[in-house]
């Protein structure tokens, strides 16, 4: 089945799907950051490079799904929170234009957490009809999921709007995820060695990491940062991978932060020299990213931001699987039914 993506970043839903058999035909990013890594990783999609309030509905090419990431600042607890109010919160009506227009078999779209709180209850119920009410309608599926009952060893709240055309009458049931958690020590334990320090942001650019991307940022924390801690053990989970490179996780190699007072925190003196960030690499990692994606950059900050906006790559995949196992059932009895039909009309 042919997909097109919209508001694709580098590409981690786009991945998901391709394992799981989907075909991504045609995708879509305005960030110029994330060109070079998008279309060395994803080589047999074509990239649309401008903003999708320029692409007219002509432009997109025909298609079984439309999947993508609309941008989650306007809704987000760390951001604005103004929602439908900023210019970025109504992007969401792009993507369901070119969804009317369309009229794909199924479309996934994915948000931020923060589109949950009351103060965003209208207009989410509003983005809801949009969806449902597009072209000849779609049965809609919304659920909230965290990314660590999916394989992917991080905390990570997100939102999802799964639909399917009505005409389909399809039945979809969000995957139940896994009782096993996977720890932070399966996916990066091997990767303590040969780390690079990235000095005023200037990354390696990949070109002098032995790992590609495995260099961190270096330089002070906010105190909003020592505001609480910033550690997970080895047998734990991640917490979630933000898009700022100075929010970025430290490395299960120290110790938990020591608690001083309310909204205050400190190193444990003494193990000062193992508080780092975790690299671009340890945060691909986490996010599911295979060691093959490259991410190209001039400065880290774009890394770690590429791979903090990303749907981490196994979630994306089970939630395909779940999509096109839904998908064949239904288009097998829709099958089966027009095979019997016309048996019966050629024996009358």
């Amino acid at each position: 089945m042919k997909i097109v993506s919209l508001f694709s970043g580098a590409g981690g839903l786009d991945l998901g799907f391709s394992k799981a058999g989907f075909e991504i035909i045609w995708a879509n990013e305005y960030d110029k950051d994330i060109w070079t890594t998008f279309e060395k990783n994803h080589p047999n999609t074509f990239l649309d490079k401008r903003s999708i309030t320029q692409i007219s509905n002509e432009d997109v090419p025909e298609c079984d799904g439309i999947i993508g990431g609309p941008p989650c600042q306007s809704w987000s607890e760390a951001g604005s929170l103004r929602g439908i109010e900023d210019n970025r919160g109504q992007l969401f009506f792009d993507f369901i234009r070119l969804l009317q227009a369309k009229q794909p078999y199924f479309f996934l779209a994915e948000n931020v957490s923060g589109m949950l709180l009351l103060r965003h209850k209208d207009a989410l119920e509003n983005i809801k009809n949009h969806f449902r009410n597009a072209g000849i309608g779609y049965d809609l599926h919304f659920k909230l999921l965290n990314a660590k009952d999916f394989d992917v060893p991080q905390d990570r709240k997100r939102i999802f709007f799964i639909g399917f055309r009505s005409d389909l009458n399809v039945n979809f049931q969000f995957p139940a995820g896994f009782k096993k958690q996977i720890c932070l020590k399966d996916v990066i334990g091997d990767l303590t060695e040969n780390v690079l320090v990235a000095k005023n942001g200037k990354g390696a650019n990949n070109g002098n990491c032995e790992i590609p991307n495995h260099e961190y940022m270096d330089g002070g924390f906010s105190s909003m940062f020592m505001s609480r801690n910033r550690v997970r053990g080895w047998d734990e989970v991640s917490f979630t991978i933000q898009a700022g490179a100075r929010h970025a996780p430290l490395h299960p190699q120290a110790p938990k932060m020591k608690l001083i007072e309310q909204n205050k925190r400190e190193f444990v003196k003494g193990k000062e020299s193992l508080y780092r960030r975790l690299s671009v690499r340890e945060c691909a990692r986490i996010q599911t990213f295979p060691d093959d994606f490259i991410f190209h950059y001039d400065n880290i900050s774009t890394g770690y931001k590429m791979i903090g906006n990303a749907v981490p790559v196994n979630l994306a995949y089970h939630l395909a699987e779940e999509i096109k196992k839904s998908l064949e059932n239904r288009i097998s009895k829709m099958n089966t039914k027009i095979i019997e039909e016309e048996i019966t009309v050629q024996h009358g």
